[in-house]
């Protein structure tokens, strides 16, 4: 076994016990740490892979960026497990079922999709340059309409989540553009009369003004 077989199974065993490891931690923290780990270390099998450009991405958007907010988000929220975990085995024979049709979906399009024998090489245009701008030339050039399939997804999935999570709180302000476009004149402005009201001078004020105005 060659140096680069060994590193692989290295770091393809890490990767498979922390992912075992985020979905069986009891600490939501632990989790969130484990799957820390197994990012890494696809990232260093990516970069076995002379996929440079996702192994550097991997590292600074998911473990730089992504779930450093998440360590935070679950510090601070200090989830209760105990009530989490109520009523698991209630729902586990229906999330059992969700789980093996995905994982019956996921062996199709890996038996199917990565048939080594019948891949395409890269054009000689394209193996000349650098993996990052050959991806590029990839994704922006025959697989435009699906990245921007992708790119629409994403976004409507970010206003829904927005949506959801400020709906049910008190504080958050809405707008309701029934209720704005039904206004009547007399719901934005209403005239009131108020009596006018004079002041009596002080004691003061009048001894001043009966002596003409000397101290």
């Amino acid at each position: 076994m060659d140096t680069f077989s060994l590193l692989f199974y290295i770091f393809a065993s890490v990767l498979v016990f922390a992912g075992f490891r985020v979905i069986t931690a009891k600490s939501p923290v632990s989790a969130a740490l484990h799957l820390v780990l197994a990012f890494f270390s696809a990232s260093c099998v990516w970069m076995l892979l002379q996929a440079e450009f996702l192994s550097i991405a991997l590292v600074l958007v998911y473990v730089g960026a992504v779930m450093v907010l998440f360590l935070f988000v679950v510090m601070m929220l200090d989830i209760n497990i105990d009530s989490i975990r109520q009523g698991f085995w209630k729902h586990f024979p229906l999330a059992g079922a969700i789980g093996a049709v995905i994982a019956v979906e996921m062996a199709f399009v890996l038996t199917r999709g990565f048939d080594l024998p019948l891949a395409k090489p890269f054009p000689p245009d394209v193996a000349k340059v650098p993996n990052t701008k050959a991806l590029g030339i990839e994704l922006y050039s025959h697989y435009l309409f699906p990245v921007q399939i992708a790119a629409v997804i994403l976004l409507v999935a970010i206003i829904a989540a927005i949506a959801l999570t400020l709906r049910k709180r008190k504080d958050s302000l809405a707008q309701k553009v029934g209720e704005q476009v039904r206004v009547k004149k007399a719901d934005r402005l209403r005239v009131v009369k108020v009596a006018p009201v004079v002041e009596a001078p002080a004691a003061s004020d009048a001894a001043t003004n009966a002596n003409g105005g000397q101290a």
